[in-house]
């Protein structure tokens, strides 16, 4: 067959591309949107092949429906990013590119709209003199909108400034934000001849911008940044490091917390924009409520920098059209740093030249669901691909990252003093329960006298206090002293959650929810009771134990709502909270200025979990939670209350002993064959019944035997997840692993095949890297 045919990367399971006839006036080329009829209903897909030949029958060969001509199509670079992680982590290519893009692109049917001229408003030359004179001293709303004109727009050449330099200027919406009489404002700035509207398509790539010197007075105003901070010679070091590599090296950041690794990240940017003003930079943090501080810094530091959207941020928690327009603000250039979460990893940026990664060590980089790929590993991949430095940070790195360090394929910079001059590392004390009860020290619902002395001594003296427990909710379980009765979820193999203010129980697997019962359902009995706590039953009980505290609490409950959680820490940093009540969510990367005293609540169910990645996550939390305080100059105290005063955890994190936990650690896990001195990959199966499940592995495991690259590799039996069932249906795991990567992978390759052959299994799933086993 001749003429011209494409071949299109599809979000399906099979790991192929599918062939269409193209007959559109448009040639098209790899890395373009099509739409393509697929089934008995329309797909949208990436081309990732154009030539004029097809082995399909030329009767069952379907054309394409349209494509995406608005969008710039996607590099090779970026088709070879998502061709790598489908091939490592065991997916078709089209599962990994198409949930890459932005819901609005995958919808045809939305592309007319996406890709509609935007209107911007940019500073003519003689508004640029003229404006600043004419707004009145004591509008402040004027002087915000003229500002943001400012900062956004770049010095033309004359008074209409139309093509200056690409598409630059401040957008419709975001000026009536900024003004309630936004438009009518520009209108008359018009009119006076201060102001032009452009209207700018938003697909297509603008010239790489420089950097933008801004007007004096309206620019003061746009770029109040604040003073930058003297570097120490250590963080110096690490940013002369960073700017002079050249090629791709991978930069382990190892800073205490309160060294100033964000300071490094921001002299390292500044140093990159200024050797090469047309490069991009991404940015990522391990969760969404960390982006908002992220941006309000680099947005001061860099507010004049070039381009009509100089910093974005991607995450899911974003709007469809807010996300679809930040995605393409990176994809054609226009964005100059993008500031995301591990989502935003396989974003498209054509002038990618720095990779940031902060709090390299969390698990929160490696999805859980879908494609289960680490956005850390795809960082070093990408950087590794590109040949550009890529920067792991972290307090507590990961020990894989850790071992690499070690081995010398990672350059280690360190940062082991804080920045401010007179900030200290909190003193760290341990809290014995045991030695408290046998003198007659009874804490109160879960306080013990120490913690509860320390907060009032806080409180005293105007200062800020953090209580840790990660466990929302008010109790972990309802229960009946009568006869044993615990309240469980009806579709999960697990117990549900006291929500108090809700009067509620709430499965956090399923969703599954539920008013409390007035009495037990077994025996009858009235006197049913919470056992154990969780942070709304820690913010009810301070809240009686110190008087006269403003107790705040956040976690995944009490942020549900958008904006939500920026408002709370808002509340923090500027004092209007004397007791902070949280869990993981507070633990990391924010600086409470005025925190002197955290107190850290049931840390001892860690040290027994069956998972042998707990004592590493526990030991990272812990420290990362302490680091919250005496940040500012105040002493800081840490006082964590365990049962196991004597444990090497806890002893090292006395000693703010990072260096010896991990060598502690890591001896054990080559003792015992755990990553990162081997490879693993986990196969999960779901099914209605349990049996069911592992009656798929078993058959699973059985095909490894003709597979000549699975003798390298160890099957483990097949068991029961530790959350047997979850929404009625029924989970099972099977764990493979080996000492050669190669093999692993190659055993994973050949034998899926096998495994789609299977019967019996609802869902089954291939993980490599598995991180909760």
């Amino acid at each position: 067959m001749s003429g011209v045919f494409v071949r299109v990367a599809l979000d399906h399971p099979v790991p192929t591309l599918f062939d269409y006839r193209c007959d559109a006036a448009l040639a098209p080329v790899p890395g373009m949107l099509a739409c393509v009829p697929f089934g008995k209903r329309r797909a949208v897909g990436v081309i990732c092949e154009v030539t004029t030949h097809s082995d399909v029958p030329n009767e069952r060969l379907r054309g394409v429906e349209a494509l995406c001509a608005a969008c710039e199509p996607l590099s090779e670079e970026w088709l070879a990013l998502v061709k790598f992680a489908g091939d490592y982590y065991q997916r078709s290519l089209g599962e990994v590119a198409l949930p890459a893009l932005p819901q609005a692109l995958r919808d045809p049917e939305r592309w007319p709209r996406l890709f509609a001229p935007q209107e911007r408003y940019r500073l003519t030359a003689t508004g640029r003199t003229a404006l600043p004179e004419a707004l009145p001293a004591r509008a402040s709303a004027l002087r915000r909108l003229a500002a943001a004109l400012a900062a956004s727009d770049a010095p033309p050449g004359a008074d209409d400034p139309a093509g200056a330099d690409g598409s630059c200027g401040l957008d419709a919406a975001d000026a009536r934000a900024l003004h309630p009489k936004a438009s009518a404002t520009l209108a008359a700035w018009q009119d006076a001849g201060w102001v032009v509207l452009e209207r700018v398509a938003v697909g297509a790539a603008s010239p790489a911008p420089g950097p933008v010197p801004l007007t004096p007075g309206i620019a003061a105003e746009a770029s109040a940044a604040p003073e930058r901070p003297t570097l120490t010679a250590e963080q110096a070091q690490a940013v002369e490091a960073i700017a002079a590599a050249r090629d791709f090296v991978p930069f382990l950041l190892h800073g205490v917390t309160g060294s100033g690794k964000t300071e490094v990240y921001l002299h390292a940017l500044d140093a990159l924009f200024t050797a090469r003003p047309d490069a991009q930079a991404l940015v990522l943090v391990p969760e969404i409520n960390l982006t908002p501080q992220f941006e309000a810094v680099f947005r001061a530091r860099f507010a004049a920098l070039g381009g009509d959207t100089p910093i974005v941020t991607l995450h899911s928690g974003m709007a469809d059209g807010e996300r679809a327009r930040a995605w393409l603000a990176a994809h054609t250039g226009r964005a100059r740093i993008v500031l995301g979460t591990r989502l935003a990893v396989l974003a498209s940026l054509p002038r990618l030249a720095l990779v940031i990664v902060d709090e390299e060590h969390d698990p929160a980089y490696k999805q859980q669901e879908g494609l289960r790929y680490s956005a850390r590993d795809l960082a070093i991949w990408r950087g590794k691909q590109l040949g550009i430095p890529v920067v792991l940070g972290s307090a507590t790195p990961s020990l894989e990252s850790w071992w690499q360090a070690e081995q010398g394929r990672y350059r280690r910079l360190t940062l082991a003093r804080r920045a401010v001059a007179d900030a200290a590392l909190p003193t760290v004390r341990l809290v014995d329960l045991e030695d408290e009860r046998r003198r007659g020290r009874s804490s109160v619902d879960g306080i013990s006298g120490p913690l509860a002395s320390a907060l009032k001594a806080r409180l005293e003296r105007g200062e800020q206090s953090l209580v840790f427990l990660n466990r929302r909710g008010y109790a972990p379980v309802l229960s009946c002293d009568s006869c044993g009765w615990l309240a469980g979820c009806p579709r999960c193999t697990a117990y549900v959650v006291l929500h108090k203010p809700e009067r509620a129980l709430r499965c956090h697997h399923c969703g599954w929810e539920a008013r409390i019962p007035r009495s037990c359902p077994d025996c009858g009995n009235v006197d049913i009771a919470p056992l154990g706590r969780g942070t709304q039953r820690v913010e009810e009980t301070l809240a009686e134990l110190v008087p006269g505290a403003r107790v705040l609490r956040i976690d995944a409950d009490s942020t549900r709502r958008k904006g939500s959680a920026e408002a709370l820490f808002s509340d923090v940093h500027a004092g209007e909270v004397d007791i902070l009540v949280g869990t993981q969510m507070i633990a990391k990367g924010h600086d409470f200025q005025r925190v002197s005293l955290v107190g850290v609540l049931n840390a001892d169910t860690a040290l027994f979990s069956h998972d042998f990645r707990a004592g590493e996550r526990l030991f990272a939390q812990l420290m990362q939670v302490s680091g919250r305080a005496g940040r500012a100059g105040l002493p800081g105290e840490v006082l964590v209350q365990t049962r196991y005063p004597r444990h090497a955890l806890y002893q090292a994190l006395a000693r703010h002993d990072y260096v010896g936990f991990a060598e502690a650690t890591l001896a054990e896990r080559r003792d015992a064959h755990l990553p990162p001195f081997v490879y693993q990959a986990l196969l999960r199966a779901e099914a209605r019944t349990l049996e069911g499940a592992l009656g798929f592995l078993a058959q699973g495991a059985a095909a490894l035997a003709g597979i000549e690259a699975a003798a390298r590799v160890t099957v483990y039996d097949a068991v029961p997840m530790t959350i047997v069932k979850v929404a009625n249906v029924h989970r099972a795991q099977l764990l493979v692993e080996s000492a050669s990567r190669a093999a692993l992978l190659a055993t994973l390759r050949a034998w899926q095949p096998s495994l789609r052959a299977l019967k019996g299994a609802l869902r089954w799933s291939l993980e490599v890297d598995p991180l909760d086993i």
